[in-house]
């Protein structure tokens, strides 16, 4: 049995995300702290999967991807120019997604998560529009292995946000 994911196969071959990717890679060669590379997206990606299937939240397979493959696109820009990663992953993100057959709901709905991944509120009662950004924001942290880094003595992250064991 195969799942059709024929939308985020397209983001992946897309040129902007592939030159998007290379750039991440070349600035983060010799980065100790976590990587923004292909792995980072995917296991956020599958950690969002898991959590909508737990949860029942409704969000489709294919949007919760292409959410994560894109959210850390705009670090290529962010280590050239300084511009603020969120915002130009959003913008990246549109271009990308449109192109790529999504909906402009799911576009805008994808860069609204993209906007607020870095620091997301936890509400009772949310929008899908709040529970995607929410689950981006989650998914994002819990990827990070910070038990097992060799960087953490020196890294920004505050201790109380830090994964200090195996939940996804």
């Amino acid at each position: 049995m195969t799942d059709n994911m024929e939308r985020v196969d397209r983001i992946m071959k897309h040129p902007l995300f592939q030159q998007c990717r290379s750039q991440i890679e070349e600035a983060e060669a010799e980065r100790i702290y976590c990587r923004h590379n292909l792995e980072h997206s995917l296991d956020v990606a599958r950690i969002a999967y898991i959590l909508n299937l737990e949860e029942q939240g409704c969000l489709d397979k294919e949007v919760i991807y292409a959410m994560a493959l894109v959210h850390d696109l705009g670090r290529s820009q962010e280590y050239r120019n300084g511009k603020n990663h969120h915002q130009a992953g959003a913008e990246l993100a549109k271009v990308i997604l449109s192109e790529c057959g999504f909906t402009t709901e799911e576009i805008e709905m994808v860069c609204q998560a993209v906007l607020a991944h870095r620091n997301s509120e936890n509400e009772t009662e949310q929008t899908v529009n709040e529970y995607c950004k929410n689950l981006l924001y989650r998914a994002d942290k819990l990827s990070r292995n910070c038990y097992d880094c060799m960087a953490s003595k020196t890294c920004y992250w505050d201790d109380a946000i830090r994964n200090h064991q195996i939940i996804y």
